[in-house]
């Protein structure tokens, strides 16, 4: 029974926040998929979870039906702005993806590859000679910032620790707690982007947030640039720890596929693919529902609010074969970490270079290295998921330093 498993009937009373579902995070994917196309959520005003992968990508590019208007947490908590262009739905999330994309195309990014190197290289030195790292302190929760910060907005490095803090507290703090904890986010962001505003133009990403779009005809609002530059801010730290991490963890406790990735470099776009399948950074995203609809075989209702489950549509043996085994060779991979539909992942694709060039350098630095014997891993899950805690152990430095 998954009261027994679980603590609670997962099918008719989920909670994304239950520290049973952090604990049992793969467990209770796979017995939603395989048994419940849509849970339900007795938790605050209710909520309904759409788990299989057509169901989940059906829902994700019928915006007019399921929208993010009303943003994408259950029970949001009181006085938490929204997140634009996230938490919008067309035509005004497109008039935002118009003008930001161009700094996100395949293009762009390939352009921040050497100083992404560089800050990874960085900061394996600070490490490479103890023989050890706590990798999330030390790599995985500064690369994504360092990457963001530097190539796109600007913004001081220093200040990603508070950062980093404010947002995290905001997705997996106590509710009553999180607002604010965005709150301080927001308001140091919109300090930096008044103060851009009022420099010569440079041009830049941060140039395009402040002239702002169309919003009913009309200039938007100066909230909503502030907003936008938050919601970048927040997808570029906050979710690819959990990919980085998770791939370190795999590597270090399958010796064969660290071996393989050595020996074959080639392999591991293919492999940050997989990774990002297995190991979801985001759970769970919200919508409302705007018409009586069915889905899955269930009726939802207008205002119902529904989670799409990327994180167990990426594991339906109907998309894929073997969905619950990690396999960095696979085919043909598909997976909704990066979301579906319009509004799918923007910062996609500098996701990627991030997790390759981790892959890339780490392993040639450090090709052999495990997990420190005796510590375990620790995890915090709710929208999104995130690894807080990875001892690895590995030899000493090795030739050729940083050989960058």
């Amino acid at each position: 029974m998954d009261t027994e498993r679980f603590g609670r009937d997962i099918e008719k009373d989920f909670d994304i926040d239950d520290p049973a579902f952090n604990e049992n995070f793969y467990d209770v994917l796979d017995t939603l998929v395989a048994r419940c196309p849509v849970a339900h959520s007795k938790v605050g005003n209710g909520y309904a979870l759409i788990n299989r992968y057509e169901d989940v990508r059906r829902a994700g590019q019928d915006w007019q039906t399921f929208s993010s208007a009303k943003g994408f947490q259950p029970n949001r908590p009181e006085g938490l702005p929204y997140l634009y262009p996230e938490e919008s739905d067309p035509p005004y999330h497109d008039n935002w993806r118009r003008v930001l994309s161009p700094y996100f195309s395949p293009n762009a990014v390939k352009g921040f590859d050497e100083q992404i190197r560089a800050d990874a290289n960085d900061l394996i030195d600070s490490f490479v000679d103890r023989g050890e790292c706590e990798f999330i302190s030390d790599f995985a929760s500064e690369l994504p910032g360092r990457a963001f910060f530097k190539n796109l907005i600007g913004v001081p490095v220093e200040d990603l620790p508070m950062l980093v803090e404010a947002m995290e507290t905001g997705i997996y703090g106590p509710v009553d707690q999180r607002a604010a904890a965005f709150g301080r986010a927001l308001g140091y962001l919109g300090e930096f982007l008044a103060r851009r505003r009022d420099e010569p133009s440079r041009g830049d990403l941060v140039d395009v947030i402040a002239a702002g779009v169309e919003r009913d005809g009309e200039p938007c609002p100066w909230e909503d640039r502030v907003s936008v530059i938050t919601d970048l801010t927040f997808g570029g730290i906050a979710t690819t720890t959990f990919v980085m991490a998770g791939a370190m963890l795999h590597l270090a406790t399958h010796p064969e596929d660290r071996e393989r990735l050595v020996r074959d470099p080639g392999l591991i776009p293919n492999a940050v693919e997989e990774f990002a399948r297995y190991y979801p950074p985001v759970v769970a995203l919200g919508r409302t529902v705007t018409q009586d609809t069915e889905i899955g075989g269930h009726r939802l209702k207008e205002g119902d609010y529904v989670l799409l489950n990327y994180a167990s549509a990426s594991r339906d043996p109907k998309a894929l074969d073997n969905p619950a085994e990690l396999d960095i060779g696979r085919e043909d991979i598909l997976h909704t970490s990066f979301g579906v539909g319009p509004h799918r992942c923007i910062g996609s694709h500098l996701a990627r270079l991030e997790l390759r060039v981790v892959l890339e350098e780490f392993l040639r630095r450090i090709p052999d290295f495990s997990v420190k014997e005796g510590t375990t891993q620790e995890y915090e899950t709710g929208v999104l998921r995130t690894m807080t805690s990875l001892q690895l152990a590995f030899p000493g430095r090795r030739a050729g330093g940083a050989g960058r």
